[in-house]
């Protein structure tokens, strides 16, 4: 079964991550069936800072607004399976934690939990205090995965990109797409070339 997949973009740094996201999904198109994106006014000014360009407003998805309560996500009957929180900012997290729905992101994130659906929070800010620990706690008692954006070297990548590709590789694994990616101790892996 095709997937229908809600991707949230706060205003914590990392639009790298989002950017590669939904890059990666508009590659494999036969792995779902509808995409959607959020992002907020303070992502597309973070977007446009780190990235340099409204990139953003250039993808063939379904763009919500984050107080369009009518987007299909907003409740359960829309059937969406999979929402990507990313980056996940504390904020959004401890929102989300408490059952604060004030917004399209945290009503859609709250859908997704009450329905047993998979919710992914990419979470970005370092270091963690108390309240964001047992924050991270209730959403994965709830039913969440907490992924925080943790990049890894073992594949040895070379660019900032590969970098970035090792969170964003894994979540599309936490989501359950098929992809190519670096696997460890794979015979056809070659660690020193990076991501395949």
């Amino acid at each position: 079964m095709k997937r229908k997949i809600v991707i949230a973009v706060t205003g914590a740094s990392g639009s790298l991550y989002a950017r590669q996201l939904v890059d990666k999904l508009l590659a494999i198109p036969e792995q779902w069936n509808e995409l959607a994106l959020v992002i907020t006014d303070n992502a597309k000014q973070v977007w446009k800072t780190e990235l340099g360009d409204d990139s953003f407003n250039k993808y063939a998805v379904n763009i919500y607004g984050k107080n369009d309560f009518n987007a299909p996500f907003a409740s359960g009957s829309g059937q969406f399976d999979t929402m990507i929180i990313i980056p996940c900012s504390i904020g959004t997290l401890g929102r989300i934690a408490t059952g604060v729905s004030n917004d399209l992101i945290t009503r859609a994130a709250d859908v997704i939990l009450k329905e047993r659906r998979k919710l992914i929070c990419v979470v970005r800010d370092t270091p963690y205090n108390l309240i964001h620990i047992r924050n991270m706690e209730t959403v994965t008692v709830a039913g969440g995965i907490i992924c925080p954006a943790t990049p890894s070297f073992y594949s040895r990548p070379q660019t900032i990109e590969a970098v970035a590709a090792t969170v964003v590789d894994r979540v599309l694994d936490l989501s359950g797409f098929t992809i190519a990616s670096f696997r460890w101790g794979a015979n056809d892996a070659d660690p020193a070339h990076g991501h395949p």
